[in-house]
């Protein structure tokens, strides 16, 4: 017996990286899934995006792990598409309990363009709102609401300055964090809580591409991942250079089940103590 059995889940960026970790785990615990990703590359990013094949290996993971598995291409960035997409697997599977608003981009480096900055701030907050706000409609008391935030929601990070994508990065970060402490008071009286995840460097596509080296290593013309993994990890204060995708969900876990039931408003950090160590304690 699984902690989510008879419950379904929304996940969007499900394709790979955090997106997929979260729903084959959240599958893996009994849940049905609702998956959405864009499945294409956008103007204004700098790396490559999940593929069809990527959902389609997804479905596939879910499956193994018993679960039912209801996958559609949708841009979160387009509000019809992912209130169809909602509704839809909301049709299919009867109900919906588990929203995890994941998907995000982080254009940096070369390439970046003033499309960058829209296409960032349109993904990682008019996304998140899109994704939860498709959903509410068909939530009840004990369903749980997850927002992918990150570190750089908290800190002065280093993105900001890298151009209108890092710039928007951070941004559209901080904006989720106030947008989830907002909703969550909105909805707590109807028994739906609502939660931030900030995820410190996490070990996906997001950090493993030639423009986020270089932010990291911006004193050499051409760094490579080897080049920029010691300074990954003068972030933390455990040595570690990033996370794992594994580590976030084991978060999302925990808020998406009845062990946190009391749980709402949260911001929380998943960033091997890059926060206490960039933040002094103040009274």
């Amino acid at each position: 017996m699984g902690k989510l059995n008879n419950k379904v889940a929304v996940v969007s960026g499900a394709g790979r990286g955090q997106g997929r970790s979260h729903a084959i785990s959240l599958a893996a615990e009994g849940a049905d899934i609702i998956a959405l990703d864009i499945c294409a590359d956008l103007e204004g990013n700098t790396y490559p995006l999940s593929t069809p094949a990527d959902l389609e290996e997804t479905a596939r993971f879910v499956e193994k792990e018993g679960a039912r598995i209801h996958s559609v291409v949708a841009d979160v960035r387009d509000r019809s598409a992912v209130w169809d997409a909602v509704a839809a697997g909301v049709a299919n599977f009867g109900r919906l309990d588990i929203v995890v608003a994941n998907a995000g981009i982080c254009p940096l480096g070369e390439g970046q363009t003033r499309q960058s900055w829209s296409d960032t701030l349109d993904t990682n907050y008019g996304g998140v709102a899109n994704v939860i706000h498709a959903s509410l409609p068909h939530l009840k008391a004990g369903a749980s609401v997850i927002a992918t935030g990150s570190l750089a929601a908290m800190l002065e990070a280093t993105v900001s300055k890298q151009g209108p994508g890092g710039s928007a990065y951070n941004l559209s970060k901080s904006m989720v964090a106030r947008y989830v402490n907002d909703l969550a008071l909105q909805l707590a009286a109807d028994g739906i809580r609502v939660n931030a995840i900030h995820p410190t460097n996490v070990n996906t596509t997001m950090l493993q591409n030639d423009g986020m080296y270089k932010v990291f290593r911006p004193d050499l013309e051409n760094p490579t991942r080897e080049d920029a993994e010691p300074a990954f990890g003068t972030m933390q204060a455990i040595p570690v250079p990033y996370i794992e995708p594994k580590d976030v969900t084991d978060a999302v876990l925990f808020l998406a089940s009845d062990a946190s039931r009391f749980i709402t408003g949260m911001q929380l950090r998943i960033d091997a103590g890059a926060y206490v160590k960039a933040v002094p304690w103040s009274d």
